[in-house]
């Protein structure tokens, strides 16, 4: 890791217009998801092929599929053919047990060569019925996955700050990226919040509602929005 460490800006994306417009308004990483299907609603194969075609290599491009099911794999098989950097999936409705997490890791060995697979955890887990994000920390350090995402489950006004505070937030990043784990910090933050968290030093920020016209998920992503939350990350 660099002595000083950039924190760069993932936008969510749900078409190849709007990933053109993100990366030209300085997006770092492009994920495409449909924010109408949930946290991390995978969107039709055919739209995010064609955002990584308009994306060209310019960025890594990742992909949400949902929440995890024995099923996740079989429901992305065409999105698991595209050149994709990394795929996620929740684990709402996962609480599993005192050895939870095997099929997660065979799920995982699944996922093709060359494209990574991000833990994700939920900092309202208890309403997505899921589990601690402290526990799924500890997981992705054990089992070396090489990006981490902290989001909420629940979007509804609220943001991840309302579940943790900035001191947790920063001990978790820290010791993730320790343990050589990219982390992507969203959960439904405003800009405004970043004077919150300027201890806190991610990999990414993970925005959508925030860069999107009247701040709603499944609206328009608005370039001035984006290019904001870039200045204020410089």
């Amino acid at each position: 890791m660099s002595e000083r460490h950039r924190t760069g800006l993932l936008v969510s994306v749900r078409s190849a217009d709007e990933a053109t417009t993100a990366i030209e308004s300085g997006a770092d990483l492009i994920d495409v998801k449909d924010p109408t299907k949930g946290p991390l609603g995978i969107a039709h194969h055919e739209a995010v092929a064609g955002v990584v075609a308009a994306v060209g290599g310019k960025v890594p491009v990742s992909a949400a599929l949902g929440e995890w099911s024995p099923s996740v794999l079989t429901e992305a098989h065409w999105h698991l053919e595209l050149p994709l950097n990394y795929v996620k999936w929740g684990l709402a409705g996962y609480k599993g047990g005192p050895g939870w997490g095997e099929d997660l890791l065979e799920t995982k060995r699944q996922v093709p060569a060359g494209i990574e697979v991000v833990a994700v955890a939920y900092a309202d887990w208890e309403k997505a019925n899921s589990v601690p994000p402290m526990e799924v920390a500890k997981f992705a350090k054990r089992f070396r996955f090489r990006a981490f995402l902290l989001d909420t489950f629940v979007k509804e006004g609220k943001s991840l700050l309302d579940h943790m505070s900035p001191a947790e937030i920063r001990e978790m990043v820290e010791s993730l990226r320790r343990g050589m784990v990219a982390v992507a910090v969203g959960g439904s933050l405003k800009v405004e919040q970043l004077k919150q968290l300027k201890d806190v030093k991610p990999d990414w920020y993970a925005v959508r509602g925030s860069v999107c016209a009247g701040g709603k998920r499944d609206g328009v992503l608005d370039p001035v929005r984006v290019k904001k939350w870039k200045e204020a990350l410089a």
